[in-house]
């Protein structure tokens, strides 16, 4: 008698992607996100963005790659799914008086035509819409051929990735045959999500700059989504239990001893030719 394998349930993604706009709709991601304004400066250069270019930002957060791409004199559309980071891009664009245009939207189901733009950015965002296959086909839908795509997406073994891992191991599993989010920072994830398109990828860090190893728990606690949420579903003693792992990660990635704290956190950068 032969037993026949179970098929793992159907992922509801619908439901998973309610619950992380929850998750970036809580703390308040703009106060840290800035600090990674580096990040979009350097994709733009890496994927030699031309003055005059149409450009989207998806998952755009509050806007890191958008204003790097619009100071280049590109015509931006940033979008995200998250009206208030969205709101914190524009703020930042006046300051700074930029014409970018702002739009609400899914990574899942971008509501442009096809071909519709040079270029498509995104830093650390796409990277953690639920359906990936989805996304990435969206991001190759919008581009025109021979466009290109620019990513940077945290590794898995770097420290946002194991930060990541680490917050993970305290909350329910997610369901059976999601795949992570750090697969966007690996270069087979990346090959399996556009196949067939050219690519040059360069691992890169991108440095945190913190007072203390506690003083990063501090702020991430307080505003980074996924940690805040994380600590918010945690009893007392739990919350400790995750500080303690968070804060001896923190020690062992550290670069500048006890006074201070840098921790590199590495990224994959990626510039994704999109086939003709």
């Amino acid at each position: 008698m032969t037993t026949m394998p179970l098929e793992a349930p159907a992922i509801d993604y619908s439901a998973l992607k309610q619950r992380q706009h929850a998750v970036w709709s809580s703390g308040d991601y703009a106060i840290l996100g800035t600090t990674l304004q580096i990040m979009g400066e350097n994709l733009c250069e890496a994927i030699d963005l031309r003055a005059g270019s149409r450009v989207l930002d998806v998952a755009a957060g509050n806007g890191n790659a958008t204003l790097a791409a619009a100071r280049r004199f590109a015509h931006v559309t940033s979008t995200d799914y998250v009206g208030a980071l969205l709101e914190r891009g524009r703020e930042r664009a006046a300051a700074e008086r930029l014409q970018i245009s702002f739009r609400e939207a899914d990574a899942e189901a971008l509501p442009f035509t096809d071909a519709s733009f040079d270029v498509a950015l995104s830093t650390v965002g796409v990277m953690f819409t639920p359906h990936q296959e989805r996304a990435a086909a969206e991001l190759r839908r919008v581009v025109r051929p021979g466009g290109r795509i620019g990513l940077a997406c945290w590794t898995p073994e770097g420290f946002i990735g194991q930060a990541l891992k680490t917050v993970s191991r305290h909350l329910p599993p997610p369901p059976a045959g999601l795949k992570p989010s750090v697969r966007w920072g690996t270069e087979t994830g990346l090959r399996e999500l556009f196949p067939g398109c050219d690519m040059r990828i360069q691992r890169r860090d991108f440095m945190f700059r913190y007072e203390s190893a506690r003083h990063w728990v501090d702020v991430f606690r307080a505003w980074y989504g996924p940690v805040h949420r994380a600590f918010a579903a945690l009893a007392s003693d739990q919350q400790e239990q995750l500080e303690s792992e968070l804060l001896e990660l923190l020690a062992r990635f550290n670069r500048a001893g006890p006074q201070s704290l840098v921790v590199p956190g590495a990224y994959l950068e990626a510039v994704i030719e999109r086939d003709a």
